[in-house]
């Protein structure tokens, strides 16, 4: 269902106890107006979202680049210079000089940032490559731990494992080195990084986890489902979203993102991009927005890559703005979406603040996280 923004003033009937049970208090809270959002992080902060871009350290010299990374972005993912064979190149001697860059920007224009990625199968150092059984998991262990200590305190998101689960039909784990140093490599590299870092939300991010009746997504989920009943640290899972006409958006995307929060996680979408143009593309990116504003627990969107022409796949043109820096129709219609408004995240919406925690003191219970 969705929920429309928050007027300028918000009523509230309150029916007290005690010495008060039989009377009635009406409280009138003050809440500002909210003009549409100019930009995708102000349209999206509305209803207490983020919106974010990837970033490449060596674009940080282009200013037409940045201009508009700085304009519409809140939430900055590093594109590969937080990957394992970027930042441990040699076995623990780690190189944090381009992770920092893209790290220091983001913090010094006010953004904060989705760590990428601690344990992955993909772009692994050589070193690591040719490791196996308890060596291999020792020093996967040391990387997250040293990595999620360095920048401690810096991370609202880690990407703590990537990529873990097969394609295909089996539901079942990738065979990668990582899984064959014992099922709960997994579980041992989440119980790290919240040791590590126990500030930073943690999450599972992967790819064709999007379609609910897809074999690879309920495994996805049974996973996640095993590790809240038993306590294991994560708090999110991450939605790759990579979309293109041979896998669309699909129709059951609201379902599977609720089905994910119902568990307990917040869902993000990280890694948006979808091949294509003109209205049909728009129209795809505005099922995906839609999608996420109808989950309270979807508290973010990240698309990755700035311009068309730093996509991984530019010739697929599947950004938000063109080679030269233009809005495309799927701006508008993300734009515009964002601005119809849709569930609210209480625990960020900017107006909700005061309110949201004065509405929870009143009812005798705390905020909504």
């Amino acid at each position: 269902m969705t929920t429309p923004r928050p007027r300028s003033s918000r009523s509230r009937l309150i029916t007290a106890t005690g010495c008060l049970s039989a009377a009635v208090l009406t409280v009138t809270l003050a809440v500002p107006a909210l003009a549409a959002g100019s930009t995708l992080q102000a349209a999206a902060a509305e209803s207490g979202r983020y919106f974010g871009t990837a970033i490449a350290a060596s674009r940080l010299s282009d200013s037409a680049y940045t201009t508009i990374a700085n304009r519409e972005f809140n939430m900055i993912t590093a594109e590969n210079e937080m990957k394992m064979d970027a930042l441990e190149p040699n076995q623990n001697q780690f190189n944090y000089a381009n992770g920092d860059r893209i790290v220091n920007w983001a913090r010094q224009n006010g953004k904060q940032v989705r760590g990428h990625a601690l344990a992955w199968h993909s772009q692994q150092p050589g070193w690591m490559q040719n490791m196996s059984g308890t060596a291999l998991r020792n020093a996967m262990l040391n990387h997250v731990t040293q990595v999620a200590t360095y920048y401690r305190g810096k991370i609202h998101s880690w990407d703590v494992v990537n990529e873990a689960f097969a394609d295909g039909n089996s539901g079942g784990r990738r065979d990668s080195n990582l899984q064959r140093t014992g099922n709960d490599w997994i579980e041992a590299a989440f119980r790290a990084a919240r040791a590590a870092d126990p500030n930073a939300k943690l999450c599972y991010n992967d790819y064709n986890t999007d379609n609910w009746s897809h074999a690879k997504t309920q495994g996805v989920y049974n996973m996640v489902r095993d590790f809240k009943a038993r306590g294991v640290p994560i708090d999110c899972v991450g939605f790759q979203a990579h979309f293109n006409s041979g896998n669309p958006v699909p129709s059951n995307y609201h379902t599977t993102l609720q089905n994910f929060a119902d568990l307990g996680v917040d869902v993000q979408i990280t890694e948006l991009d979808i091949e294509g143009s003109g209205s049909s593309q728009a129209q795809q990116y505005q099922g995906v927005i839609q999608a996420c504003l109808s989950v309270a627990r979807c508290t973010g969107i990240t698309v990755w890559g700035v311009r068309d022409t730093d996509s991984w796949r530019a010739s697929g043109t599947p950004l938000l703005f063109d080679g030269s820096g233009n809005k495309k129709a799927a701006y508008t219609s993300v734009l515009n979406q964002l601005n119809a408004g849709g569930t609210t995240n209480p625990a960020h919406h900017p107006a909700a603040d005061g309110w949201g925690q004065l509405h929870g003191d009143l009812l005798g219970g705390p905020e909504v996280e």
